[in-house]
């Protein structure tokens, strides 16, 4: 039937179209062509990238709107940009660590882990002594040539790297409760024990943070994580009576009103910055707050400012930003074949969200100021140039992926690749069986711990692999793979 004698059929009338018909395709175009982009091997390296990339960026324009005020000093003839310029510097020094990162091999980066833990250690003891030096309360600083570097951020890195190589390499006996906690916890505990004496609240919560996440990817039983949940609890209601500063902070958290210019002001000022903001901000270096409303808005109250002059679209940009971190850094821990990869990348994904988790939790009201800093945004030397250097290992991590691996050995680098100069990966071999020991830790296949973030892997390597033939005898072989860590438990 023609157009023609439909428009007769319905009394010169066209048909009504069906207006739903372009938004469906476009739709369903688009999710195949999302799901087309997400399935090529280096997926996830470009998205570490761009994730990285746009949160510096972010950073540095923040960093430069709320330090341009503060920076200037007609006494000291420091100009508006003074901060600025020692943020690029931090910048260009985590730029050349990122590639580092990046750049060197997981496993000789696996093999200086023990080595970093030990400097780590060292570190945490000397910055006590006279050598280290007081900023903010907290004697937690080597002051060098006019930079400052801090300790505790080296030893989260090295905790979370040197963690994972212990789990790893006792995976066998790790069914045991003293070789899944011994030497990983009382490490981590002394490592706590330094940095309280500091003190530094903000550093010992990511520390507790990186140590619950090594053993939750470790495929720790579930009700070790209750006592852990129960003695930090206990440990924060001793910490917050024994100390004046810190009973001051829940204090302010619980009635920020009762002192509004003392103790909440910072809270109180970051709900009023916020709240100005509206839905799309007053504009970079239009906010109050960069006028000493709200005192060292750019350390870790830079998520208010963002509120302030970027409004509730430019808040939800950076939970997004971090949220897409929290989904990549999940795949690639999932993806990866190498346990210690595994670990690794799943651990420096919990650390930086839930970081940044925090340290927004505490601008907007519902946590107690800790005084950590929002990842890549906030000002800051030692903790920017530790924060790109895990996004290195990261994307490192997603090179390592199975199908990055043979992309990269069969097709070659790529530009981005060649531009940086990055090797080829290894791709993954399990380690050889030993004579005698019974193939390893039940629940295991090849040797390989299975663990929370390998499930997905080891069930595509079962896809790859041939199905092992079954026997129609008394004895039925039980397929590869079948149980977990935790079904022995």
């Amino acid at each position: 039937m023609t157009a023609v004698d439909e428009g007769r059929k319905t009394g010169g009338k066209r048909a009504p179209r069906r207006k739903r018909d372009r938004p469906e395709r476009g739709l369903a175009a688009a999710r195949t062509a999302l799901t087309a982009w997400l399935s090529r091997p280096l997926a996830s390296f470009h998205l570490v990238l761009a994730i990285c990339g746009l949160l510096t960026v972010l950073g540095v324009i923040m960093v430069l709107s709320a330090s341009s005020v503060s920076s200037y000093d007609p006494k000291t003839g420091s100009g508006v940009y003074a901060q600025f310029r020692k943020h690029l510097m931090f910048v260009g020094l985590g730029a050349i660590v990122f590639w580092l990162g990046l750049r060197v091999p997981l496993r000789k980066i696996r093999q200086l882990s023990s080595t970093a833990m030990v400097v780590g250690l060292v570190l945490l003891m000397l910055v006590l002594t006279p050598l280290g030096t007081e900023h903010f309360g907290s004697k937690g600083w080597f002051d060098l040539a006019g930079l400052s570097l801090q300790p505790v951020e080296l030893a989260k890195v090295a905790l979370a790297l040197w963690g994972a190589h212990i789990l790893v390499t006792k995976y066998s006996v790790l069914h045991q409760w003293r070789h899944l906690l011994v030497p990983v916890v009382p490490a981590a505990l002394l490592m706590f024990a330094l940095v309280m004496a500091q003190p530094d609240l903000g550093g010992t919560v990511t520390l507790g943070i990186v140590l619950v996440s090594l053993l939750w990817f470790a495929g720790a039983p579930k009700r070790l994580f209750g006592v852990i949940a129960a003695a930090g609890l206990a440990g924060v209601v001793v910490l917050a009576l024994i100390s004046k500063y810190r009973l001051d902070r829940v204090m302010s958290f619980l009635n920020p009103e009762s002192d509004p210019t003392g103790k909440g002001m910072q809270a109180n000022q970051a709900k009023y910055a916020l709240a100005d903001g509206g839905l799309f901000g007053k504009g970079l270096a239009q906010g109050q707050s960069n006028w000493g409303y709200l005192p060292n808005v750019q350390h870790d109250f830079i998520f208010a400012l963002i509120g302030e002059e970027l409004g509730f679209v430019g808040c939800i940009g950076v939970m997004g930003l971090f949220g897409l971190l929290a989904v990549v850094g999940l795949r690639i821990a999932a993806r990866n074949l190498d346990p210690w990869i595994r670990i690794v990348a799943g651990t420096l994904t919990v650390w930086l969200v839930l970081q940044a988790a925090i340290n927004i939790g505490y601008v907007v009201g519902v946590l107690p100021v800790t005084g950590v800093t929002l990842p890549l945004i906030s000002y800051g030397g030692t903790s920017l140039v530790v924060t790109m250097l895990l996004f290195g290992i990261l994307a490192n991590c997603a090179r390592h992926e199975p199908e990055a691996v043979a992309a990269l050995r069969t097709q070659g680098p790529g530009k981005f690749g060649r531009l940086m100069r990055l090797p080829a990966p290894d791709p993954y071999r399990p380690p050889a069986k030993k004579r005698g020991g019974g193939g390893g830790r039940p629940g295991s296949a090849k040797g390989r711990p299975t663990g929370r973030g390998g499930r997905q892997a080891q069930q595509a390597e079962r896809r790859r692999a041939p199905a092992p033939a079954r026997r129609t005898g008394s004895r039925v072989a039980a397929p590869r793979g079948s149980s977990t860590w935790r079904g022995h438990r």
